[in-house]
């Protein structure tokens, strides 16, 4: 797979559940088997220590690098490099560990543990890859570098093509047409929501015109014109529908801040636009579903409305 002339760099995965064991303590982990270009194709970081040597894949030295949270778990105040700890029955050095990442491509990387590919094949009795992934020289050579892994696999496997080769461009586009739907579905819901919430916003106009029949019949009386009338109830209708949209923005920033508290490595911080979009759709619904209550108030015969009283 090396010798493609658009491929960069290759790390196989070889992915099983074992346990790990250190000092009494013992818990059930991911294992993953890979080799020294794994930490580079993904772009991880070590916290301490090295990853794992650069030797061939058909075998390895008993070493192991571990994610954060199984070293603090295992290790707690004690220092983890260097120790020997047990996973599956074999005795393994531990030579680094991650820095904390988290998730990504279905692994949390905390609670990982690597070792070499021929030993986790091992460990795990045997002969087949998780997945193998292969960084291109540069986004160009993307194409490429998928057509020449796909060759070098087909000839291994003696023409047969029993492979998927899926490209980060692939994912990505996934990824959008799954946005794409989900942004359609809440589009949908907050038109629903705005148009429930414009008609009560309507119906609290109506009974305030009914309310103050009189007051607008005085008002008339007094030398005020529908227009004025007409404006005051519309300026009504925004100051409550500004009132909501303020609580329901606070309430927002209340659920995000939530969210940042429980999954910290989530950017949950609403961009300005949008606060300001929301703010504007909110006001906007307001005055045009108080339209009508203001124009019926604007039309209110004088005469009739003191009558009212």
């Amino acid at each position: 797979m090396q010798r493609g002339s658009a491929v960069r760099r290759v790390s196989p995965v070889a992915v099983g559940t074992s346990e790990i064991s250190f000092g009494g303590k013992l818990r059930e982990v991911i294992v993953a088997g890979t080799t020294s270009q794994y930490i580079e194709v993904r772009r991880l970081e070590l916290g301490q220590g090295r990853f794992l040597t650069d030797e061939d894949w058909s075998r390895g030295a008993a070493e192991a690098v571990i994610g954060a949270k199984i070293r603090s778990e295992l290790f707690g105040a004690e220092p983890a490099l260097g120790q020997l700890v047990r996973i599956g029955g074999r005795r393994f050095r531990v030579v680094g560990i991650l820095a904390s990442s988290g998730q990504g491509l279905g692994m949390n990387t905390d609670e990982l543990v690597m070792v070499p590919v021929a030993l986790a094949q091992s460990m795990f009795n045997s002969n087949t890859l998780f997945r193998i992934l292969i960084e291109a020289k540069n986004r160009e050579l993307l194409p490429a570098a998928k057509d020449q892994a796909l060759e070098i696999l087909k000839l291994r496997h003696e023409g047969e093509e029993d492979v998927t080769v899926i490209t980060q461009d692939a994912v990505l586009a996934t990824f959008d047409r799954l946005l794409g739907a989900l942004t359609l579905g809440v589009a949908g819901i907050a038109a629903i929501s705005l148009a429930v919430a414009g008609i009560l916003v309507m119906n609290v106009m109506l009974v305030s015109v009914v309310q103050r029949t009189a007051e607008i019949g005085l008002l008339k009386a007094l030398g005020a014109t529908g227009r004025t009338i007409e404006l005051a109830f519309l300026a009504e209708a925004a100051m409550l529908s500004l009132a909501g949209a303020v609580v329901g923005y606070l309430l927002g920033q209340a659920g995000a801040a939530v969210i940042r508290l429980l999954y910290p490595t989530f950017p949950a911080f609403p961009p300005a636009w949008a606060v300001l979009a929301g703010l504007g759709t909110a006001l906007a619904t307001g005055i045009l579903f108080g339209v009508a209550p203001a124009r019926r108030a604007a039309s209110l015969d004088p005469v009739q409305a003191l009558s009212k009283r």
